[in-house]
């Protein structure tokens, strides 16, 4: 790949966001602008902009790579992204946003009236959200060694700075047009080289490859469709991604930006439509790369996929144009996603240990993003789509059940909401651990590498048996709290939100 298309294209794409993100410093004024837009952000905008940041590396590199290695099984990913937007779209979504909390931490210490909940949520969000910041930053390290042959660290450390730039100066207001702007360039970025590709591979433009296309079969071959021991690791997947997406916090601190609750659920409707249509792309770019682009499986290259099927198969200047699109696209989900987290990280560690000030968001965003920084410095990038679903089986055994219970079940207890969130984090964690530690043909490898199946019950059933033996401890203001979260609001004047 020519390194002129990698630079322009980084380099087009960061420029971009920066002015997206000072435009923002010029209407962002008030800390409620800083935290959650001052509740003003319309469906569309908003679900634009969880689209951006949604569709991480994972997303754009990560799911093509995965159909890449494992065919058909991979499919399950974009299947439980998407699906489980149904799940918050069913339980979370519009609760939320009636709580008026600015965080998940709030929430927490509404709902059971304990700081001590509180400090525990709040030590769970940071470590999901440095978790998931972790392959974003592999992801930008992959994509500028791949497009211009810089250093791994390069493209790591320009995420983080033009991140930190575009948060400190306008907060969720700017990351809300930031975020909204990078999603249709992801969309664009994956379907526009897609449409081509496809052309060519099918012989509609008389341009197709030496050897022509291979059988259907070896697009999927028989080893790949589900058996009877890939059954756990299909279930548990599902497990992780339906309820993980339950827990993300900066997924879910963009629902506290929508003017009520009913506006919550249309974001949640619009972002379905959304994410369905992105996720058709990436399968297509695997497919197709499993046939044409075989040597990346060998080589441990799959994540690379999206960035280099275009250039081989068309090549030219055409090529170069779309590869440039692609990497500008890669680029965007990279920052998209990261900026989201640090907007979410940021709320949450200035609220509990910084005051809660415009400054004091400031400098707990740039914490929460140097951190996972060294941690990417000093780590090897695993399979980006694999290493994010173990955040979600993280998240699922964590922050989930909290939401779930809280939300809808009135026996639940602060001591209760603690020991189950410790208990499925400590599980969850020690498995992930020991199973990077395994043999592909140790009998306990699928149980510890996917271990959301038991894991996410475990929290869930301790959460219960808890909080049922200690009745003495449920918050005594319960009932006017359930109220605000399960009756709808009466409709706000044109131009009004919520503070």
């Amino acid at each position: 790949m020519n390194p002129a298309v990698g630079f322009t294209a980084i380099i087009t794409v960061s420029i971009i966001t920066a002015l997206i993100g000072f435009y923002g410093l010029r209407i962002s004024r008030t800390t409620s602008d800083f935290y959650v837009a001052s509740r003003t952000v319309p469906p569309w905008l908003n679900a634009s902009a969880i689209g951006g940041e949604y569709l991480s590396a994972a997303s754009f590199l990560g799911i093509a790579g995965l159909i890449m290695i494992s065919g058909i099984d991979a499919l399950w990913f974009p299947i439980g992204y998407t699906a489980g937007y149904l799940m918050l779209l069913f339980f979370v979504a519009a609760p939320l946003r009636r709580s008026g909390a600015y965080t998940i931490p709030d929430f927490a210490q509404a709902r059971l009236n304990s700081t001590q909940a509180r400090y525990v949520t709040s030590f769970l969000v940071v470590m999901v959200g440095w978790l998931y910041i972790v392959p974003q930053l592999h992801g930008a390290a992959l994509t500028i060694r791949t497009t211009t042959g810089l250093p791994s660290w390069v493209g790591a450390t320009a995420v983080v700075v033009i991140v930190c730039l575009t948060v400190i100066t306008g907060g969720m207001r700017s990351i809300t047009f930031v975020q909204a702007f990078q999603f249709w360039l992801k969309l664009t970025a994956l379907a526009a080289p897609a449409v081509f590709i496809l052309l060519l591979v099918s012989g509609s433009t008389g341009m197709v490859p030496p050897g022509g296309i291979r059988a259907g079969s070896e697009f999927f071959p028989a080893s790949d469709i589900l058996d009877g021991e890939s059954m756990y690791r299909t279930v548990s997947l599902l497990v992780a991604l339906l309820f993980g997406t339950l827990g993300l916090p900066h997924v879910l601190v963009r629902f506290y930006t929508n003017p009520d609750g009913a506006a919550a659920r249309r974001t949640t409707l619009i972002v379905l439509g959304l994410l369905s249509v992105f996720y058709l792309f990436p399968t297509i770019y695997g497919i197709v790369g499993r046939v044409f682009l075989p040597g990346l499986i060998t080589n441990g290259n799959a994540d690379a996929t999206v960035l280099l099927l275009p250039g081989t198969l068309i090549g030219g200047l055409g090529g170069s144009i779309l590869t440039a699109l692609v990497v500008a696209g890669a680029f965007a989900a990279f920052l998209s996603t990261t900026s989201g987290l640090v907007v979410s990280l940021a709320g949450v560690i200035s609220q509990d240990l910084l005051g809660g000030s415009v400054r004091g968001f400031r400098i707990a965003a740039i914490a929460a993003a140097v951190v996972p920084l060294g941690v990417a410095l000093g780590t090897d990038s695993l399979a980006l789509a694999g290493s994010v679903g173990l955040v979600f089986a993280f998240t699922a055994s964590t922050l989930c059940p909290l939401l779930l219970l809280g939300i809808w079940w009135r026996k639940l207890t602060d001591i209760g909401a603690v020991a189950g969130m410790l208990t499925g984090g400590l599980l969850c964690g020690s498995a992930i651990l020991l199973g990077a530690q395994l043999g592909p043909d140790s009998p306990w490898r699928d149980l510890l590498t996917q271990p959301a199946a038991w894991t996410v019950p475990a929290a869930f059933l301790t959460m219960i048996l808890v909080s049922l033996a200690t009745p003495q401890r449920r918050n005594a203001s319960l009932a006017r709290f359930m109220s605000k979260l399960h009756v709808p609001e009466r409709p706000l004047a044109t131009g009004q939100g919520r503070g």
